[in-house]
């Protein structure tokens, strides 16, 4: 069987010293995550990037630059992640955004306060925390997409 990694996308937002998480059930259990999830068909990874940051948090994002990639098998599931991380800016705010399914909420913290917390879904959203607040940032053309058209 060939080994099949999912592709996944989590952005940092920064704002008044504090990083944007997600609260959300995973496995029955509330845990914070960054505003994450997968790539859809069609979709480069960072309009997937932005479209989580706004489904997930109702902030609309411009992504500024590339935090790195990070892999990490769930020991839930055995499942294998490759997360792109960016770092993002919120360009606006819809208070009264439907929020995706088991997002129970946004919160603003401190790496701190998620260490803290006990609630990181991931040791990978600790890392990513850490890695941008240690100023890790790669330029966005770090990243290659062939067109998604069928001329070669």
């Amino acid at each position: 069987m060939r080994y099949k990694p999912n592709s996944t996308v989590a952005t940092i937002i920064e704002q008044n010293d504090k990083l944007l998480f997600v609260e959300e059930m995973d496995n029955g259990k509330v845990v914070y995550n960054q505003p994450a999830g997968h790539i859809e068909e069609n979709e480069t990874i960072i309009q997937a990037a932005m479209r989580e940051v706004t489904e997930e948090t109702g902030h609309t994002c411009k992504v500024t630059a590339y935090l790195g990639l990070y892999t990490y098998t769930a020991p839930s599931n055995g499942t294998t992640y490759h997360r792109h991380c960016f770092i993002g800016s919120s360009e606006s705010f819809d208070a009264n955004a439907t929020l995706d399914e088991g997002i129970i909420g946004i919160k603003w913290m401190t790496l701190d306060e998620l260490l803290q917390s006990g609630q990181a879904r991931s040791p990978l959203v600790i890392k990513c925390a850490a890695d941008y607040l240690n100023g890790k940032s790669y330029p966005l053309d770090l990243i290659y997409e062939h067109p998604n058209d069928q001329t070669h």
